[in-house]
């Protein structure tokens, strides 16, 4: 796969779904008062209704029931679907538990994960700058894993299910809408089973109070448009360029966690952000010459 795959709409997808995910944490926040699992389920539920509605009103219908009724989609779909489950139920205890930068070094290993499936498996080329870039932001990962020993957990999982969801949902033929509506349907059944047996329990949530579930049930506003714009995205980009624009994300939750929730900051965190952007300038730099040489070069052709 080549650097000219990388399309503008995909960068335009890419950069707004980076952009929409480093604000999400304060939208989680709000509902640190819900447990993990049932804002997960409520995202879940809520989600399957959205995207059906949205894909009526789009005339897609007959294509959803094309990417259900075909074995192969759907059992990648039915893998992609557990890895994001796992994602998100993670991702919110992390937020909501006070472990920010332990789940936005997560999203810092990811890229370097993205880059090794897309080297591995769909044989995308690293250019020389690439490669220092990576090398840099590895440093930088590896100084911030070590000063954050007892959340590696955290990170690791969020990072390896994100990226594994990333290569399935790229492989896979499903529209965007088509395959998230999938994936939610999938997991609907188990959610509204765990939703009903806490509320049988009384441990349930929504309906306590309107702010509440209001928040839970705009919850998949917020789960389903960044999903649709990643898979966009993941479509239109090589992994390696999906890795690296990835980086706006935890970013902007490293700062929302140190700065405006009062995280612990250390040395090892601050050098891991030197170490991360210097890599992220080489690698936009290098991207922009090549972009720039690839398009002279077509004019020249003309």
């Amino acid at each position: 796969m080549s650097e000219q795959q990388n399309t503008p709409a995909g960068y335009a997808y890419g950069i707004g779904v980076y952009l929409f995910w480093g604000l999400v944490p304060l939208y989680f926040k709000l509902l640190d008062h819900v447990g993990a699992v049932e804002t997960v389920a409520h995202r879940i539920v809520w989600s399957v209704g959205l995207l059906l509605i949205l894909l009526a009103v789009l005339g897609k219908l007959g294509s959803l029931r094309a990417t259900w009724r075909n074995r192969r989609t759907l059992v990648a779909l039915t893998i992609s679907a557990a890895l994001i489950a796992v994602n998100w139920l993670v991702y919110i205890w992390a937020v909501t538990n006070e472990h920010m930068l332990a789940a936005s070094l997560g999203y810092f290993l990811n890229p370097l994960l993205n880059v090794v499936l897309g080297t591995l498996f769909l044989q995308e080329k690293l250019r020389p700058a690439t490669i220092i870039a990576i090398a840099l932001a590895a440093i930088g990962v590896a100084i911030l894993a070590w000063s954050a020993w007892d959340t590696l957990w955290i990170s690791a999982t969020l990072a390896v299910s994100f990226a594994l969801y990333g290569y399935v949902r790229k492989i896979t033929d499903a529209g965007a809408i088509e395959g998230l509506t999938v994936e939610t349907a999938l997991l609907s059944p188990l959610c509204i089973a765990y939703l009903v047996w806490l509320g049988m329990s009384g441990g349930l949530m929504f309906g306590t109070d309107t702010e509440t579930d209001i928040l839970l049930i705009v919850a998949a506003v917020v789960t389903s448009v960044p999903l649709m714009l990643f898979a966009a995205a993941a479509k239109r980009l090589t992994l390696t360029t999906l890795g690296f624009i990835q980086y706006i994300a935890p970013s902007m939750v490293f700062v929302i966690g140190a700065f405006v929730f009062d995280e612990p900051l250390n040395a090892g965190t601050i050098a891991c952000f030197l170490f991360i952007w210097t890599g992220l300038a080489l690698f936009t730099i290098d991207n922009v010459r090549t972009a720039r040489a690839n398009r002279l070069r077509a004019r020249a052709t003309v």
